[in-house]
């Protein structure tokens, strides 16, 4: 009897005080993971509020011995040698604007022709539609460049707005179908039967039920025009209308590259879509996982 009650009490569980201990591998992997995804952020902000020349040297203080804040004003100076971040950000700022607008308008129709009543060769137009996402942008960038010049449409943001919006679209329209798919055809069915045409059920309907999914397709569209290159590289020859991508690049040359002003203002680039992205996030969640489960 004896016997039987010890083996009972070894094969019995943990007390519940002590299952943490358990999870202490998971704990270290997840500080560790954090650890490395951060430290970048961290060195860019000490590199930026400490003098160059300790950033410099060898081994590099790990945190700051002096705090010198004068960078910032040497970016937003204006000088020759760095470029005004501000304009490059307001440029940066208004083509991610644009892009958004357009993003979301033609998403809007497009995800509801793919999400509405069936016709033939919908399946085939909607993988056309996805396969462009493997369509490279530096295997146009050279006809793409050749044929604006021809039209004259260098140096404007509404043509590179236009130009970023085609690469996106596929994306958002995906997104956005998903979104439209969860709503119920009762719904659609019994907004036709009270007098709505297609377009009045779209706007009055479907758009209010579908609001996180359109912050989630502008989201989308935000950040990449934001965060763009290759096509604002090719396009903006006028150092002005530079967005900060193309600007921050070129203060990188081959004689001097000024580190901390670099990393100042990609500091800065940086702070506007995380402001950005924590206002919406809860919106961008609820959008991206709205075609999750098919009500």
């Amino acid at each position: 009897m004896e016997k039987t009650i010890s083996t009972s009490a070894a094969a019995s569980p943990k007390p519940h005080r002590y299952r943490w201990l358990e999870r202490i591998p998971l704990y270290v992997l997840v500080l560790m993971f954090c650890l490395v995804t951060a430290f970048p952020i961290y060195w860019m902000i000490v590199s930026v509020v400490q003098p160059v020349n300790l950033s410099l040297q060898y081994p590099p203080p790990l945190f700051p011995q002096a705090i010198d804040l004068k960078v910032f004003g040497e970016i937003f100076s204006g000088r020759e040698s760095v470029g005004r971040v501000d304009i490059w950000i307001g440029n940066s700022l208004v083509l991610a604007t644009l892009t958004t607008v357009f993003s979301l308008v033609l998403s809007i129709f497009g995800a509801y022709a793919l999400a509405g009543r069936r016709w033939r060769g919908q399946g085939l137009f909607g993988l056309m539609l996805l396969m462009t996402q493997m369509l490279p942008e530096a295997l146009i960038v050279i006809p793409l460049y050749a044929t604006i010049d021809q039209l004259k449409l260098k140096d404007s943001f509404l043509t590179l707005a236009l130009v970023d919006t085609a690469f996106v679209l596929p994306i958002c329209i995906w997104i956005l179908k998903n979104v439209f798919d969860t709503i119920p055809n009762e719904i659609r069915d019994a907004a036709l039967v009270d007098g709505c045409n297609r377009i009045g059920m779209l706007w009055r309907i479907m758009l209010p039920i579908a609001a996180p999914g359109l912050v989630a397709v502008g989201v989308v569209a935000f950040f990449h025009a934001w965060n763009e290159y290759l096509f604002a590289s090719s396009l903006i020859s006028s150092r002005t209308m530079y967005t900060a991508p193309v600007g921050l690049g070129s203060m990188i040359s081959m004689i001097d590259t000024p580190i901390d002003k670099l990393l100042g203002g990609g500091l800065v680039f940086s702070i506007f879509p995380v402001i950005f992205y924590l206002l919406v996030q809860r919106y961008v969640v609820a959008g991206l996982s709205a075609g999750a489960v098919k009500g």
